[in-house]
């Protein structure tokens, strides 16, 4: 496993997940939210559409980028520890979302590992290569 790979999976769940809410709005309105709110309005499924095109913009900027080991330890945390508070309070706290909107907490989990993942293997890497 090499860092740039694990570069690549991680633009994968941005450009996977992005290109969901991107191209299905509605049915992503329609299955993450609780019954009661999941009305797929024309509004609903603009800011739905929206937020899946900046993901897949990240996820196309992270596929091509070059990480160091200090982009891969930010964007690990910074990229999944706020939307864990997210997740939390709109799934548990204060409940819009249903349990299929676990597939984002997966996703910021893999966002996580991935991010500490490749810092801890870019850092290797970097020492190998100034050897």
């Amino acid at each position: 496993m090499t860092s740039r790979t694990l570069q690549i999976c991680l633009a994968a769940i941005f450009l996977f997940l992005g290109a969901w809410c991107l191209l299905f709005p509605g049915m992503v309105v329609r299955v993450t939210f609780r019954p009661e709110l999941a009305t797929a309005t024309e509004q609903a499924r603009f800011l739905m559409g929206c937020f899946g095109a900046q993901a897949v913009l990240c996820g196309t900027i992270i596929a091509t980028a070059r990480f160091t080991p200090t982009t891969f330890l930010v964007f690990g945390l910074v990229g999944s520890v706020p939307f864990f508070a997210f997740n939390i309070w709109f799934w548990l706290i204060e409940p819009v979302l249903n349990t299929w909107m676990l597939l984002d907490l997966a996703g910021n989990v893999g966002i996580f590992v991935t991010g500490i993942w490749g810092w801890r293997l870019s850092r290797r890497e970097q020492a190998c290569a100034s050897d």
